[in-house]
């Protein structure tokens, strides 16, 4: 059936975004990000930049992206403001450099932000999907995102048709989108497999100003294989949900897992799913990664719901080659609702999530390098573990060949407080934060999570902060950072030093 709308190439539909536009981008990791037209856009700000002209454009998108876009734009020096999250090195290096103005946002929060205006004006919308009707109707390709809003905020829009995921996709999306205040209703999710919406985004066909046909595997690179200590820290993730269970804490059927991106996640999924005391569970998750796709094909995990598909090209294939049996095991849904604290509490989740650093008193930063440095963002992490029925977080006790402890006196950087955390694991061991005053969380975390070559040095802290209801001090809380930066170790601390 032909369709109404321009066919365009990509350099075609790149001239027409201007300088110091904003664009909505589909993706949430690089799982059905747009990639053709932000490449070509990339190739247009180079060439306007060879030629004197300042050309850059504020970059929405639902998370992180893959190479063509956000590696792309930020390479060509095409971006100006980016949110709510991102995962580029060339990107990263340009935000803490101050080249990009950075706001790392919450992304349950990004889609009613931009409904409120408090982003100003979306020129365009630019995403993936894989069919769309003459009538405006948008079948999605491998992730929601924040796109759903986008289209519908937008002044123009932009579809790339990615060929390599098949229309018969069409059935895996929920598009639900929340009535802003004050006319806001519950969100009827009641069970993780419960549908409230449509299986496609309609828009106003008016607004398309073209298709860009595209034939493009996501950029979603792989995740390296476990090691001692991240098999160890799922292991122990599993572990404690067990005695959990024993002890009438977690109801005897489970409860729904939410769990982050990376290989720590990969490695506590994959634990939980060899575990033979942990029953098969479902996943209310932002993220489906390789790892819960045997999971699903084995019936260990029953139902995901999810926002993105982040899966390797053979796991891709693996769903697009028996759609039949995962479009009855898999949704995928708007961030909004993915993340949306409403849903999370009412479901009981329990959240996994990794972290940089944590201190003594139960504070994770999930964000910042030395309290300064960006990394990535703070991502779905804080919509998860504020409202879940349990919240974990866990890391290696260790990096950088040992040389960084990732338990501190306190975090360089604070993006979960001790009131939201209730659960801490390394391949050390599981710190139960539950219950416990500042100074129990803080023997228990040296006790059970610390690396041994760090725990003489967190009691010695200790020793020295008696006084107050939390163990801090002002002068030696910083003092692990303070010594690495001057010499490349937090070993070996001489605490007179730092007084």
């Amino acid at each position: 059936m032909s369709l109404p709308f321009p066919v365009l190439t990509p350099e075609e539909a790149a001239a027409l975004i201007q300088n110091n536009q904003t664009i909505g981008f589909s993706g949430f990791t690089p799982a059905g990000a747009a990639k053709a037209i932000p490449k070509a856009l990339a190739v247009r700000a180079e060439a306007e930049h060879a030629m004197g002209r300042p050309f850059k454009v504020g970059v929405l998108t639902g998370a992180s992206t893959g190479p063509s876009l956000d590696g792309a734009l930020a390479e060509a020096e095409a971006i100006s403001f980016r949110t709510p999250y991102q995962s580029n090195p060339v990107l990263r290096s340009q935000i803490n450099k101050g080249q990009v103005r950075f706001v790392d946002m919450h992304l349950s929060l990004l889609p009613q932000v931009a409904r409120y205006g408090f982003l100003g004006p979306i020129h365009w919308a630019v995403v993936e999907a894989c069919d769309v009707t003459a009538g405006g109707g948008i079948v999605l390709s491998t992730s929601v995102g924040a796109s759903n809003t986008y289209l519908r905020l937008a002044d123009k829009i932009l579809i790339e048709i990615n060929r390599k995921h098949p229309p018969t996709l069409l059935g895996m999306h929920d598009i639900f989108e929340p009535a802003d205040p004050p006319a806001r209703q519950e969100i009827p999710i009641y069970g993780v497999s419960d549908r409230i919406g449509a299986a496609m985004c309609v828009v106003d066909p008016k607004k398309i100003a073209g298709i860009v046909y595209t034939d493009l595997e996501d950029e979603a690179g792989g995740f390296e294989p476990p090691n001692p200590a991240t098999e160890k820290i799922g292991q122990n993730v599993a572990n404690f949900f067990v005695a959990e269970m024993r002890a009438g804490r977690i109801p005897p059927q489970f409860l729904p897992l939410q769990s982050g991106v990376g290989n720590v996640a990969n490695a506590v999924l994959a634990a939980l799913g060899d575990n033979p005391e942990v029953p098969n569970f479902e996943m209310y998750t932002e993220v489906l990664q390789d790892s819960v796709i045997p999971l699903l094909e084995s019936g260990r995990c029953s139902f995901a719901s999810t926002c993105a598909l982040t899966l390797s090209p053979e796991a891709m294939n693996r769903v697009t080659s028996n759609l039949d049996f995962f479009r009855n095991r898999i949704l995928m849904r708007p961030q909004e609702i993915s993340n949306h604290p409403e849903v999370v509490r009412r479901l009981g989740i329990l959240s996994l999530n990794t972290a940089i650093e944590i201190d003594l008193g139960g504070n994770v930063n999930s964000t910042h390098v030395m309290g300064r440095q960006m990394m990535n963002g703070i991502g779905g992490s804080g919509d998860f573990t504020r409202n879940a029925y349990m919240s974990v977080f866990s890391c290696p006790s260790t990096a950088k060949g040992g040389k960084i402890s990732a338990i501190v006196p306190v975090v360089s950087h604070m993006d979960h407080s001790e009131h939201s955390v209730q659960i801490v694991v390394t391949e050390q061991g599981v710190a139960d934060l539950r219950g416990k005053d500042p100074h129990e969380r803080a023997q228990l975390i040296i006790n059970n999570c610390a690396h041994p070559d760090f725990r003489q040095q967190l009691r010695q802290y200790i020793s020295l902060t008696k006084e107050g209801h939390e163990p801090m001090s002002l002068s030696l809380g910083y003092s692990f950072h303070r010594h690495f930066l001057r010499n490349g170790d937090m070993r070996n601390i001489n605490w007179d030093e730092w007084r």
